[in-house]
C-alpha cells in the first residue's frame, strides 16, 4: 500500500514537468523561431515478485509473472522543429527560412551559436546583426552611403543593396545557412540561440536552395510552431492526469487509515 503513495507521486511530479513545458511553449508562441518542446515518459524499474517461466510442478511452468511496477520518471524533453508560419512584415532586414537550416552568430565570446529568428538589425556600422547586437556570420556590412530601402535578399541568399548616387545594385554578401544531422540534439540558449552539442553533429554550411537547404524569404518572419489550441489540449489532459495520480494518494491514504482504525 505504501508503494502506491510512491507511485502515484511520481506521476504527479511527471505531470508537473509536462505542465512545466507546456507553460513555455504557451508564453513564446508569439516568439519568432521558437519551436516548441514535447515531454516523453518512461515508467520505472519492476520489482519482480515472481518470474515468468518459474516452474509450477515438476512437469509445468507459469506462464505469467508478477511484476509491481515503481511509477514514471520523465525521459526527454524533445524539441520539434517543424516549420512555422511565415508572417509578411514589410521591414527590409527580416528575414525567415523555408524548410531545414539556421543562422549562425557569433557570440561575445567568439564562440558561435545557430538561430532561426531572422528579425535582424543594422547597427551603426552597417553591419547585420541580431536583436542583442550578436554579428550575423558571414559577416554581412553593408557598403557607405546605402539606402536601406534597396537592400534586397534572393531566395538562395545573394544579398544586394543600391548605394547614393547609383541605380544598379552593388552586391553585398552571400548568406550560409547551416543544418544538422539530429537538429533535436541541439542545446537551447536563450534568447532564441542554439548550441552545438555531441548529439546534434557538426554544422553542415551550405547556400539556402541547395543539398537539402531551405530557401530565405526577405521581409518575412518565420513564427512559433506552437499551435495554441492544441496545447490547451495537451494542459487538460496533463491536469486531469495529475488529478488521477492525487486521486490514487487519497485512495491509498484512506485504505491505510482503515487498517489503522481496524482496532476500533
Amino acid at each position: 500500500m505504501v508503494r502506491s503513495l510512491w507511485t502515484a507521486a511520481t506521476g504527479m511530479n511527471g505531470q508537473q514537468a509536462n505542465i512545466d513545458t507546456i507553460s513555455n511553449n504557451l508564453a513564446n508562441v508569439n516568439t519568432s523561431g521558437f519551436k516548441k518542446q514535447r515531454v516523453e515518459f518512461e515508467d520505472l524499474i519492476y520489482q519482480n515478485v515472481k518470474a515468468a517461466g518459474t516452474p509450477a510442478t515438476e512437469d509445468t511452468v507459469t506462464p505469467v509473472g508478477i511484476q509491481m511496477g515503481s511509477g514514471v520518471k520523465v525521459a526527454a524533453t524533445q524539441r520539434m522543429f517543424d516549420q512555422g508560419s511565415l508572417q509578411s512584415t514589410l521591414n527590409s532586414t527580416d528575414l525567415a527560412i523555408e524548410g531545414e537550416g539556421f543562422f549562425r552568430v557569433q557570440q561575445y565570446d567568439g564562440s558561435y551559436a545557430y538561430t532561426r529568428d531572422g528579425s535582424f538589425k543594422i547597427d551603426s556600422n552597417g553591419q547585420l546583426v541580431t536583436s542583442n547586437g550578436l554579428r550575423v556570420m558571414p559577416e554581412i556590412i553593408m557598403p557607405e552611403g546605402f539606402r536601406l530601402e534597396t537592400l534586397a535578399i534572393s531566395r538562395d541568399g545573394r544579398v544586394t543593396v543600391k548605394v547614393a548616387g547609383s541605380d544598379d545594385p552593388v552586391d553585398v554578401a552571400q548568406i550560409e545557412l547551416y543544418r544538422f544531422p539530429n537538429p533535436v540534439g541541439l542545446a537551447a540558449d536563450g534568447d532564441n540561440l542554439f548550441k552545438v552539442t555531441n548529439a546534434s553533429g557538426e554544422p553542415i554550411a551550405n547556400r539556402p536552395g541547395f543539398d537539402g537547404m531551405g530557401e530565405t524569404h526577405h521581409k518575412f518572419l518565420e513564427m512559433s510552431n506552437v499551435s495554441a489550441v492544441n496545447e490547451m489540449v495537451q494542459m487538460i489532459v496533463a491536469q486531469r492526469a495529475y488529478e488521477f495520480s492525487s486521486k490514487a494518494i487519497q485512495t491509498s491514504d484512506n485504505m491505510l487509515s482503515t487498517a489503522t482504525n481496524l482496532k476500533r
